[in-house]
């Protein structure tokens, strides 16, 4: 096991290093809040350093994430026209999503053993499955006529990648970066995801035909992963006290975990919505086109969903790795997240670009803006265990049920037969009433009651009377701060 994995000796921590930032007496400080007014340094920058080249492997998982999300939706913002080059259904074009979100699940316990190894493993891991992938799927496509099981089977190879870098984040910021700067690092690497959707939703339909647009992509995806060979697999000396502690083993962090009560909740939680947000990106095309929306505006809106909820989490994140206030946080996000999906119900409706793109940015937003608040949240709920254990199990609960989610929604759509040709004629001004052909009005209802069913259980976070905790957690940040190992740290202690 790498050094992220063993304790460092006083001599080691303090050792100096040729890369670390700002050396010597002014090394980097960073400054919690600490009541009105009052600030104080704590123990970890006093006492541990980090290193420039963390941000060589931070780069590299953003761009892996970014890649494996485009490769995801690859067909979703085309769908009407896939199906059509394939002589499929649009239904069999969606289980292209809905295979990739399951392939997360099927590998996700070989995902946790090789992040607790270390997240160079991971990443490498990742990027030869997502090379593979992705030309085994150009195979496919460019095939007499298209052979649709192969580009499905490219297209689950892809997803069995996924997992190695979508839920290394935490675990890489944990062995890199300090107290000060993990949100920040973890909020990078994990909304990169996203941002690789949002690049499919725009720019996939403007790159020609199907094998052209599979080619391109997969020419992209292999000049990104080459850089995973040859990034650092761990920083000279930890950046942390808490990184300097071994890491709990993973039976070891599964007991820890599943004995605290908020876990479940963070789980429930965490899973609907981003398994809405995964469900709700792969549709969006099929909502809104029988509404005379064309591709080209589905695609901008969802764009839209994952650009300004990007913008916004670039902003959140530097806020809250500062206060640390990931509760209040979590409390403000999740019912804006259930109102969007509440109000998109009659977008469609509207036959209007405004409103569709007004509740998209909306929900990008407060959904971008979660993300890493939630995933850093539950590593300190959780801690000690290993960042890797809870992280995976939560990003397995959104895939699964991002997957389920597609499939009862698609089945909730409208079943009678729409006329693609006559819809792009008519385009947005010309009627069809509010249920037209093919609609997935029943859809939409059941995504916002889902939304609103689960938003009660975030709201009880940090409510002692329920047995889950105060609002302030006293676990890893606690032992950056004053230099104190984890064992027998408790969940929803109050900090002095």
């Amino acid at each position: 096991m790498g050094s992220s994995s063993s304790s460092s000796s006083p001599q080691q921590r303090h050792a100096p290093a040729e890369e670390v930032e700002d050396g010597g007496a002014g090394a980097r400080r960073s400054w919690l809040h600490r009541g009105r007014g009052q600030h104080r340094e704590t123990y970890s920058h006093a006492h541990f350093r980090v290193y420039k080249r963390r941000w060589f492997g931070l780069v590299q998982l953003v761009l892996l994430n970014i890649v494996i999300s485009w490769d995801w939706l690859t067909f979703a913002p085309v769908s009407t026209t896939a199906a059509e080059y394939f002589d499929v259904s649009e239904t069999a074009i969606n289980w292209l999503s809905t295979a990739f979100l399951f392939s997360f699940v099927a590998i996700s316990p070989v995902t946790m053993w090789t992040l607790h190894r270390g997240p160079k493993v991971s990443i490498v891991c990742s990027s030869v499955l997502l090379l593979l992938g992705n030309w085994i799927r150009y195979a496919g496509t460019k095939a007499d006529g298209g052979i649709f099981g192969l580009v499905m089977f490219g297209q689950i190879l892809i997803g069995l990648a996924q997992p190695f870098v979508l839920a290394a984040p935490t675990r890489y910021s944990d062995l890199w970066f300090t107290e000060s700067g993990r949100v920040s690092a973890t909020a990078l690497a994990s909304l990169a995801n996203p941002f690789g959707g949002a690049l499919a939703q725009l720019i996939n339909p403007f790159l020609g035909s199907i094998p052209s647009m599979v080619l391109y992509v997969s020419i992209i995806a292999t000049l990104a992963t080459v850089p995973s060979f040859f990034i650092p697999s761990a920083p000279p000396t930890p950046p942390s006290y808490s990184s300097s502690i071994s890491k709990t083993p993973i039976l070891s962090s599964l007991r820890t975990i599943l004995r605290r009560p908020s876990f479940y909740i963070v789980f429930l939680t965490f899973g609907i919505y981003v398994g809405s947000f995964n469900s709700f990106s792969s549709l969006i095309n099929q909502i809104l086109y029988p509404y005379g929306f064309s591709e080209d505006e589905a695609g901008i809106c969802g764009a839209i969903l994952i650009l300004i909820g990007l913008v916004t989490a670039a902003i959140t994140s530097p806020i809250l790795d500062r206060t640390h206030a990931y509760l209040l946080g979590i409390k403000i996000l999740c019912p804006l997240i259930a109102i969007s999906y509440l109000a998109f119900i009659w977008a469609p409706q509207t036959r209007a670009l405004a409103a569709p793109y007004v509740l998209a940015a909306l929900l990008g937003a407060s959904s971008f803006s979660l993300l890493p608040i939630a995933l850093e949240y539950l590593v300190e709920i959780t801690f000690p265990a290993s960042p890797e254990v809870g992280s995976t199990i939560c990003w397995t609960g959104g895939q699964l049920f991002g997957g389920i989610f597609i499939v009862v929604m698609n089945a909730l759509k409208d079943s009678r037969p729409v006329d693609l040709e006559a819809v792009r004629k008519a385009g947005r001004n010309r009627g069809g009433g509010d249920r037209p052909p093919g609609n997935m009005y029943d859809a939409l209802v059941f995504q916002a009651v889902v939304a609103l069913v689960v938003l009660p259980l975030p709201l009880a976070l940090g409510v002692k009377r329920l047995g889950l905790g105060g609002a302030r957690v006293k676990g890893r940040l606690s032992a950056d701060e004053r230099g104190e190992g984890g064992e027998g740290v408790g969940e929803g202690e109050q900090g002095d």
